[in-house]
């Protein structure tokens, strides 16, 4: 299925745009383009009263298409022309827009809600800015509308650590408007759009919101704070640095400068080694997953029956515990029969500590003993062993 954004409109005067590119809705540049493409019709479109923006399947959007690093320098081919676009047809266009979110929303597609005129999010939901995991900063407005829907202290941790949130701490900071389950959240997030068109609820534009920033000595405070902390702990490193400059900006002139600022942050960030090396990095570490001639083979893992352990020491009770926690039966080998008790004794006592934890009941505890064996030789090492794993210092 090619990335794009569906859009239709609903017999209540609701449009609603679907970003679509499973499996997380990375927005690929053809999703944007969808996306403010239909945008731009729900505007023009008289029985069109609000907009609702989602994802399709299980996620709102992951962020912005990593695969794009790889193909277009200079941050995979972002600037100030997207976020023109979050601000005239998103958060600023004639009819007001909510985001309904279930799964993630994170980094490019967390922005995006975030030009929402308000949201809506699903039990589970995990909403964060983790760019600076792959060497840059937020793009897409994230440095200046976060900090002005959670406040200044709690913006920073999120971006500098990476670190996302759950809905229902996005609900007590304000990130989202409302929690609903996930049955009712497409209509709960249309109600809002609804009320809000009405006047019922006020319409929010996140960029210009100043009541969540704490005071200008204050936030300088907490900057400078930060930039110490950053400097500590990411020695030698940019990209943290640059996103503090620009939220420093728009703290200091307002959300428009900040924008302004962050585009050139942005891509002082993407041209350093830093952004190139992290996303390399990123890359490799998949590419460990595909493994030619066998995940792409079509193999199956063996199922394990039987496990055969060597050793009864610390290590070797861990493994066969965690094998009866698995229902594999096991087989341990020792050397000598007080070795053998020990390791018995201690397999015991890692299951009693889950009873006594209430992670498992006594009588589970006691099936899983009956599946392990203690022997002193190997003739129970036949052809019913199905793995043999030797304790090792």
């Amino acid at each position: 299925m090619a990335p794009t954004a569906d859009y239709r409109v609903d017999p209540d005067g609701v449009a609603v745009i679907v970003l679509e590119n499973p499996p997380v809705n990375a927005l690929h540049p053809d999703v944007l383009k969808g996306l403010f493409d239909g945008l731009k019709q729900a505007h023009q479109d008289p029985r069109v009263k609000a907009v609702v923006v989602t994802g399709s399947g299980k996620n709102f959007s992951a962020g912005f298409d990593i695969n794009q690093f790889q193909k277009k320098s200079g941050g995979g081919g972002i600037d100030n022309n997207i976020n023109d676009a979050i601000c005239e047809l998103l958060e600023g266009g004639p009819k007001p827009t909510v985001a309904a979110i279930q799964g993630v929303a994170l980094g490019g597609g967390c922005e995006v809600a975030m030009g929402c005129n308000a949201r809506v999010a699903a039990p589970g939901a995990r909403l964060g800015l983790p760019e600076l995991q792959l060497g840059i900063i937020p793009g897409f407005g994230g440095t200046q509308r976060l900090p002005r829907l959670v406040g200044l202290q709690q913006a920073i941790q999120m971006m500098l650590t990476s670190q996302p949130i759950k809905e229902s701490v996005a609900l007590k900071k304000g990130l989202v408007d409302a929690v609903a389950p996930q049955p009712e959240l497409m209509q709960a997030a249309k109600k809002m759009a609804l009320d809000i068109a009405s006047g019922k609820l006020p319409r929010n534009y996140s960029l210009q919101r100043t009541d969540r920033l704490e005071p200008y000595g204050e936030a300088i405070a907490i900057i400078d704070f930060a930039r110490a902390e950053a400097a500590k702990r990411a020695r030698h490193l940019q990209h943290p640095q640059l996103c503090l400059d620009a939220i420093q900006m728009g703290v200091a002139r307002g959300g428009m400068a900040g924008l302004k600022k962050e585009g050139e942050a942005f891509a002082a960030a993407a041209a350093l080694d830093t952004h190139k090396a992290l996303v390399h990095i990123f890359f490799a570490t998949r590419s460990t997953k595909k493994v030619s001639g066998v995940t792409d083979a079509g193999l199956k893992p063996r199922k394990i029956k039987r496990v055969a352990v060597l050793g009864g020491g610390l290590m070797g009770s861990g493994i066969a515990t965690a094998l009866l926690l698995a229902n594999v039966d096991v087989v341990l080998k020792e050397v000598n029969q007080q070795f053998l008790d020990g390791g018995m004794s201690r397999i015991r006592s890692n299951l009693a500590s889950r009873v006594k934890k209430g992670r498992m009941s006594q009588q589970a505890a006691d099936a899983a003993m009956a599946k392990v064996k203690g022997v002193l030789d190997y003739s129970d090492f036949g052809k019913h062993i199905s793995q043999r794993h030797q304790q090792s210092l």
